[in-house]
């Protein structure tokens, strides 16, 4: 909180593939990437569909996302603190043709 809007939370910056988007303290990076209205950030091995938020919980994988040069990390449960560089993850199946 600060001092200048005491009870409002702390906005914060991070970036997904380059661009800024907005946030506040507390939110985890599904949460923020959301309210920026994004519902994908990660493409399937198969057939390159898109992912976001499914269950929300933790539970499965679709929301991973790169934090930080960290791979494979589960969107909805990380915090996002400000200046965090997130990448979309598009992973094609081993040996297949690109």
């Amino acid at each position: 909180m600060t001092p200048e809007s005491p009870g409002a939370p702390d906005p914060l910056t991070i970036t997904l593939d380059g661009e800024p988007v907005a946030g506040t303290a507390g939110q985890t990076v599904a949460g923020i990437l959301l309210a920026a209205r994004r519902r994908s950030w990660r493409t399937t091995s198969v057939d390159a569909a898109p992912r976001g938020v499914f269950c929300g919980i933790g539970v499965c994988f679709d929301c991973l996302v790169t934090v930080n040069g960290d791979r494979d990390v589960r969107a909805c449960l990380r915090r996002a603190a400000d200046g965090d560089v997130v990448e979309s993850q598009h992973d094609p199946l081993p040996g297949a043709a690109s």
